[in-house]
């Protein structure tokens, strides 16, 4: 029983899904402003900042290593990324209330494991 116990305690576990959260921005966008001023100061302490870390990037310059269900066509956007795979998104700011809740209902429902594209797009 002893020796079945330490075996369990020393396979490996799976490792857990890579989730952040990707903002495409722009210089000049008074939404992604109002995001800085209102959310970006607590988004790294919040749940949803722990589970889904925060990473930038400008609209023109998409970081490549994303699969992107679709073209970002707006600033900003919010793209909940799981393993690489875009698994949800919120294009523009709504504001602060809804924006918490738009973000909290992406990360429940994205999957444990998203399924890969059948072709990257990106920009």
């Amino acid at each position: 029983m002893r020796l079945l116990l330490c075996l369990l305690l020393i396979l490996p576990l799976p490792l857990r899904a890579e989730t952040l959260l990707l903002m495409a921005e722009q210089a000049g966008c008074r939404y992604c402003e109002a995001w800085d001023a209102e959310i970006a100061p607590i988004y790294p302490k919040s749940s949803e900042g722990q589970a889904a870390p925060l990473r930038r990037a400008d609209i023109r310059a998409l970081p490549q290593d994303i699969h992107l269900v679709r073209p970002v066509a707006f600033t900003p956007t919010f793209i909940l990324v799981t393993d690489g795979m875009e698994t949800g998104r919120i294009e523009g700011y709504p504001g602060e209330d809804f924006f918490w809740a738009l973000l909290a209902r992406l990360i429940e429902e994205a999957p444990a494991s998203p399924a890969p594209p059948p072709a990257q797009i990106n920009g």
